[in-house]
């Protein structure tokens, strides 16, 4: 018992260091105007994409290429792939996108790394079995027939909100996606390159899959040979009407930075789609969106890398609740100018959400500096509990921005009772079996993650007995996994479910005797790492073995201990170690090392690496056990 007790009080000595340099470290983070962002780390099918598209619109340069292939050059794995994530076994596409951009700069084909890296292509069955984005790319310079590319044609613009196959069954960000590509489908253009990507031809013949027309492979297969068949002649006015269209939406929707939703798919396709509408790239919509591609770019010794997307809003938020749980006073000028910062953030406008909810107000936030077309539950409901928690002088203001935030979010609510990211009723559908969508997730259902931060939010506003809440509340207990765990739709993966459900079901008033609890914290307890820590991988996506498997991370960790303090989980021997395993690996700066991506954009195909994951959670979970 004495052995017991002594190593008790070590680590809460050490814990309590750890959280001290933490926190500081934290609010040393916070930008002069108030907000806190981490950067975003993907993988280098961003920065071969981003040299492809400089060099379609004839705007390469020689100093931003060196520097772009440098880092992809370094991301370069020992088998001569590139992956998606650290750790990733390699992929066949995003090899393909790298390879054929250091040949663009200049790499000698003959060097060891593109040697390596046209081996791998091969054995995976060459270019010929790529992902449809890789051969949309390859198509714009020739190297690819566009006959071989799925028919997105312009016409699809036209169809009404509710019909199967509108943009508007699409999740937002396969929807801006979409608008654009049809434009550059129906010019299928050709810029060629002064050299071919012959050597990464397998010269196998591409079987077609006809499919039954029994399945909806089978008719989206007769579509599609139809729709590449009226490409031949389509009806002029119709494809005017289309075009006219789909240019509009996409002008409309261009944010106050230049980009499109702030992410990286919609913004180079659109600017793709302006360019062969006439716009050059000296106009106003253009020179916007490449300025706002250089703010996106990383510089670092000599390499640079493109941000797929920035994330101040969700940051600043998360920040706000780890230093309040790290003992910072509610009334501490920093939590003040972040509150100040969020309120001028708030989305006050109507956009695509509004189409299957057009009578709700708009309100809520959205993740990024500038995406007011696109406010999400997730960020709202964050955002809300975050501000709750700040002594803020003009309360007035507070309280009405929350009021629509919340309003806002009730009326998000889907109609199976749980809550989407960014559009109520996006369910999947039959728009996923289109030949286009053969890369990541194209709808968007509700999720236990952001259904779980919903009902925090809910519950913490005082209406958890409402209707609403109380239909969340059953979503969420039915959605529990077999084994306990519960799905992360935008966290890696399981760990990162059960961490938010957990805190859901405490606020909500769930006693931790009930056995969806008791059962959430014995998978928790079961994924225990050997070291103290948790982790799991990205690959948990695809492949059921590694459910709650992986190396260690700081903001896994801390997902997990927060999951077992919102389940009044005793301080026992797994909470002690998880707590030494984060005091014992912090550096000395007060953060973590974290090379391991925690966040999903797209589950099994695009992760992210949030550089303030690896601080902020562990804040929160330190603060919250040694409270």
């Amino acid at each position: 018992m004495t052995d017991v007790l002594a190593g008790s009080s070590q680590v809460e000595e050490s814990a309590r260091e750890a959280l001290a340099r933490a926190r500081d470290h934290l609010l040393s983070l916070q930008r002069h105007a108030g907000y806190w962002r981490g950067l975003l780390e993907t993988n280098v099918s961003m920065d071969a994409e981003d040299l492809l598209l400089r060099e379609f619109l004839g705007i390469r340069e020689q100093v931003r290429s060196r520097q772009s292939a440098a880092w992809i050059r370094s991301q370069q794995r020992e088998d001569g792939s590139w992956g998606n994530f650290f750790g990733a076994p390699g992929d066949l596409s995003t090899t393909i996108e790298s390879y054929a951009a250091l040949k663009l700069v200049g790499d000698d084909v003959d060097a060891d790394h593109m040697r390596r890296a046209r081996e791998f292509i091969l054995a995976g069955g060459g270019v010929e079995n790529a992902r449809v984005f890789t051969h949309i790319w390859l198509s714009l310079f020739g190297i690819w027939s566009w006959d071989d590319v799925p028919a997105l044609p312009p016409e699809l613009m036209l169809l009404p909100g509710g019909a199967p196959l509108s943009i508007y069954s699409f999740a937002c960000w396969g929807r801006q996606t979409v608008a654009a590509l049809t434009v550059v489908w129906a010019y299928r253009p050709v810029r060629p390159l002064p050299f071919g990507l012959e050597e990464l031809f397998t010269g196998a013949s591409r079987a077609v899959e006809r499919g039954s027309l029994t399945t909806l492979r089978g008719w989206f297969g007769l579509l599609d040979r139809f729709l590449h068949r009226y490409e031949r002649r389509p009806l002029k006015w119709l494809r005017r009407l289309a075009l006219g269209r789909a240019e509009r939406w996409i002008i409309a929707r261009q944010e106050a930075d230049g980009s499109w939703g702030g992410i990286q798919p919609p913004w180079v396709y659109s600017m793709m789609a302006l360019d062969l509408r006439g716009y050059p790239v000296d106009h106003p919509l253009q020179q916007a969106a490449l300025e706002g591609l250089d703010s996106f770019t990383v510089y670092e010794e000599g390499r640079c890398w493109l941000e797929a997307c920035q994330s101040p809003v969700w940051d600043t938020a998360l920040a706000m609740i780890a230093l309040r749980d790290a003992g910072l006073p509610a009334d501490d000028p920093a939590l003040v100018k972040a509150a100040d910062w969020l309120l001028d953030e708030e989305v006050r406008m109507r956009s695509d959400w509004a189409v299957r909810r057009p009578s709700l107000e708009p309100g809520g936030w959205a993740f990024e500096f500038e995406n007011d077309n696109y406010p999400d539950v997730d960020d709202t409901a964050e955002v809300v509990i975050a501000l709750r928690r700040v002594d803020h002088p003009d309360r007035a203001r507070v309280d009405a921005a929350v009021r629509r935030g919340v309003n806002w979010l009730v009326g998000m609510q889907s109609s199976n009772d749980g809550w989407g990211a960014f559009d109520a009723d996006n369910f999947h559908g039959i728009v996923e079996r289109h030949p286009f969508c053969d890369f990541g997730e194209v709808t968007d259902p509700p999720s236990a993650d952001v259904t779980a931060h919903a009902l925090e939010m809910l519950a913490l506003e005082g209406m958890r007995d409402g209707d609403s809440a109380q239909r969340g509340l059953e979503w969420l207990l039915r959605e529990q996994e077999a084994d306990g765990s519960w799905y992360g739709r935008w966290g890696v993966n399981h760990v990162y479910g059960t961490g938010a459900a957990l805190p859901a079901l405490e606020a909500m008033g769930i006693e931790a005797s009930h056995p969806a609890m008791r059962r959430g914290v014995e998978w928790l307890r079961a994924h225990q790492n050997d070291d103290g820590g948790w982790g799991e991988d990205c690959r948990s996506y695809v492949n059921r073995e590694w459910i709650g498997r992986g190396e260690s991370t700081a903001s896994q960790t801390a997902w997990a201990l927060i999951g077992l303090h919102a389940a009044r989980h005793p301080r026992d021997e797994v909470v002690e170690r998880g707590l030494a395993w984060l005091a014992s690996t912090q550096r000395e700066d007060g953060t973590w090392d974290e090379p391991y991506y925690t966040g999903t954009g797209f589950p099994g195909d695009f992760y992210i690496n949030y550089h303030l994951y690896r601080l902020v959670f562990p804040v929160t979970a330190l603060g919250r056990w040694l409270a």
